[in-house]
């Protein structure tokens, strides 16, 4: 099976949605905060591993706690996994931070400032 065939994307799809189905109503861990997300979710085509994008809203400490908690979690979640989606192997899951939605929101930030700068540099010339 190739990386990105049909098959595989669809099984992305399908871990992706079942990922956070499991981490917003599954896990009592009070360390894992209730504003995560899964972002993007890659699945090995062999079905052994699975890399999975999580992004969080709040501050680092916020995102470490978290991801320590879905680490200390992993063995329930993949046994959940394991009962939702029938595959042939259920995936050994590696949490990923994904800094992508922080990152745009600063450079958004950046971009807004830059250009209200430069109005006022119009304005005075």
């Amino acid at each position: 099976m190739r990386k990105n065939s049909l098959k595989n994307v669809r099984i992305n799809g399908e871990v992706q949605r079942a990922l956070a189905e499991i981490i917003r109503g599954g896990i009592k861990d009070p360390r894992i905060s209730p504003l995560t997300s899964v972002v993007s979710v890659e699945v090995a085509p062999d079905l052994k591993t699975c890399k999975a994008w999580i992004s969080v809203l709040g501050d680092e400490d916020v995102q470490k706690s978290t991801l320590e908690g879905l680490k200390s979690a992993a063995g329930y979640i993949k046994n959940q996994l394991a009962r939702e989606i029938n595959l042939r192997n259920t995936p050994e899951i590696t949490f990923i931070m994904d800094q992508s939605i922080a990152y745009g929101v600063n450079m958004s930030r950046l971009i807004d400032e830059v250009n209200s700068r430069e109005a006022e540099n119009e304005n005075r010339g």
